[in-house]
C-alpha cells in the first residue's frame, strides 16, 4: 500500500484487508525494491511449504498404503472411520510391519493435518528423560535444566501425539499420561500449574499389552483408554499375495531417490524373495530391496544382490561342494525348489479364493494378468479346476 495518507488507522485498515506492508510518500525507491523483494520471496517460500504440505498428505494418503490382502483393506477401512475423529487408536503388530506409518496415515486424513504430528519411541528414551521429554520442564526444575523446555505433548498441542512401543511406559508415567488423556492437561516438572492441550493420542506396541496388565505392569485404566480402536497390522508372513506390489513398490522408489532406472527381478531372484519368511516383515524387505537397487549393475537384480540369508539352502542332502562355485550353485537350486513349492502353493490358493477366474485373480494381487498367466502355466495349473459354478436358481 503506498498512499499520502499518513495515519495509523488508515494503515491499520491497510493491513486488515491485505496489504504485505505499508509506504507513505514520498517514498525511497530502494525501500520499495527491498519490499517488494521480500513480499516476492515470502510468497515464493509460502508456495513451497504448500506444495510440500501437498506431497506430505500425498504420501501418507491411507490409499497410498500398499497392500490388497483382505487384511489391509480392513485395516484402510479402520483407517478411514477413525481418522477423522478424537478417538485414540491403538496399532498393535510385530516391529517392521509399519505402525507409525498408520499412525501418519490417521493424522494426515484427519482435520488435524495442518498441525503437528509428534512421535515418540518410549523404549528408546532413558527412565530419568522420558517424564521431562513428553511433559517438559521449567527452568531449575532439577540439575541441569538451564531453561523452560516444552514437552511432546504440549509441542503436538492441535495435532497427533504418536506413541510408540507404549507398553514399555513405566507405571508413573502411565499415571500422568492418563491425566493428559482424560483432562487434556500436563503438569511440566517445576510447575505448579497445569496447562491445557488439545492433542489427539495414537499409540501402538509390539507387545502384548493385555497380557502385561494382568501382570500389574500396564495400568487398567490407562489400557481400556488407549485401546478404543485397534488395528492390528499382519506380520508379511501373513499376507504373500502383497508382496509383488510392494516389491514393485520399493524398487520404483528407491530406483527414483537413486537417479537409476527401475531394475528388472532375475527369475531366481523372484523365486528367492517369494520363499523368504521376512522376520523383520515389511522394514526388512525395504532394506533388501534398496540393497539390491544399490548394487544392481545395469538394468537387472541378481541373486548375487540378495543378502546372503534370503538365498538359503532348504532340504540340502549332498555334502557341502568344495568350492565356491558349487556353493553358489547348490544354494540357488536349493532356494529355487523351495521357492517352486511356495510359489504354486500362493498360486493354488489364490486361484481357489478367486474361483479360478485368472483376472480377478491378478486383480487381488495387484499383479499383471499376462504375467500370472505365465505362472500358471510354469506351474501347470489350470484355472477351469478351480473354477467354481453358479449356484442353482
Amino acid at each position: 500500500m503506498l498512499t499520502a495518507d499518513k495515519t495509523i488507522k488508515t494503515a491499520v485498515e491497510a493491513m486488515k484487508i491485505g496489504a504485505a506492508d505499508y509506504l507513505t510518500k514520498p517514498f525511497d525507491v530502494e525501500e520499495l525494491r527491498m519490499i517488494v523483494a521480500k513480499v516476492l520471496a515470502t510468497q515464493a517460500l509460502e508456495h513451497e511449504v504448500r506444495a510440500l504440505r501437498a506431497q506430505v498428505l500425498k504420501s501418507y494418503s491411507f490409499h497410498n498404503l500398499v497392500g490388497k490382502s483382505p487384511a489391509m483393506q480392513e485395516v484402510y477401512s479402520k483407517i478411514e472411520q477413525a481418522a477423522d475423529t478424537r478417538t485414540t487408536v491403538l496399532i498393535t503388530g510385530e516391529s517392521g510391519t509399519g505402525k507409525e506409518l498408520v499412525a501418519r496415515a490417521l493424522h494426515y486424513n484427519s482435520s488435524r493435518r495442518e498441525q503437528p504430528f509428534i512421535a515418540i519411541n518410549c523404549a528408546s528414551i532413558p527412565e530419568t528423560l522420558i517424564e521431562s521429554e513428553l511433559f517438559g520442564h521449567e527452568k531449575g526444575a532439577f540439575t541441569g535444566a538451564l531453561a523452560r523446555r516444552l514437552g511432546r505433548v504440549e509441542l503436538a498441542h492441535g495435532g497427533t501425539l504418536f506413541l510408540d512401543e507404549i507398553g514399555d511406559l513405566e507405571l508413573a508415567l502411565q499415571a500422568k499420561l492418563l491425566r493428559a488423556l482424560e483432562r487434556g492437561e500436563v503438569q511440566p516438572l517445576g510447575s505448579e500449574k497445569p496447562r491445557q492441550v488439545d492433542v489427539r493420542i495414537v499409540t501402538a506396541t509390539n507387545r502384548n499389552l493385555r497380557a502385561r496388565m494382568e501382570a500389574g505392569q500396564f495400568r487398567e485404566d490407562l489400557y481400556w483408554r488407549v485401546n478404543v480402536i485397534t488395528l492390528e497390522l499382519p506380520p508379511l508372513r501373513e499376507r504373500r499375495g502383497d508382496l509383488p506390489l510392494l516389491v514393485r513398490h520399493f524398487l520404483e522408489r528407491f530406483a527414483e531417490e537413486l537417479g537409476k532406472e527401475r531394475p528388472h527381478l532375475d527369475p531366481d531372484v523372484e523365486r528367492a524373495l517369494l520363499a523368504y519368511s521376512y522376520p523383520g516383515n515389511i522394514r526388512e524387505l525395504e532394506n533388501i530391496l534398496r540393497r539390491a537397487v544399490i548394487l544392481a549393475q545395469g538394468s537387472r537384480v541378481s541373486v548375487g544382490d540378495l543378502p546372503p540369508r534370503v538365498v538359503q539352502i532348504e532340504g540340502r542332502r549332498d555334502p557341502m561342494p568344495a568350492t565356491n562355485t558349487e556353493l553358489k550353485a547348490a544354494k540357488a537350486r536349493a532356494a529355487a525348489a523351495a521357492s517352486r513349492d511356495v510359489e504354486r502353493l500362493f498360486l493354488t490358493e489364490l486361484l481357489a479364493a478367486s474361483g479360478g477366474n485368472v483376472t480377478e485373480a491378478a486383480r487381488r494381487v495387484g499383479m499383471n494378468r499376462s504375467w500370472l498367466h505365465q505362472l500358471l502355466v510354469r506351474h501347470r495349473l489350470s484355472p477351469r479346476a478351480f473354477h467354481q459354478p453358479d449356484p442353482p436358481r
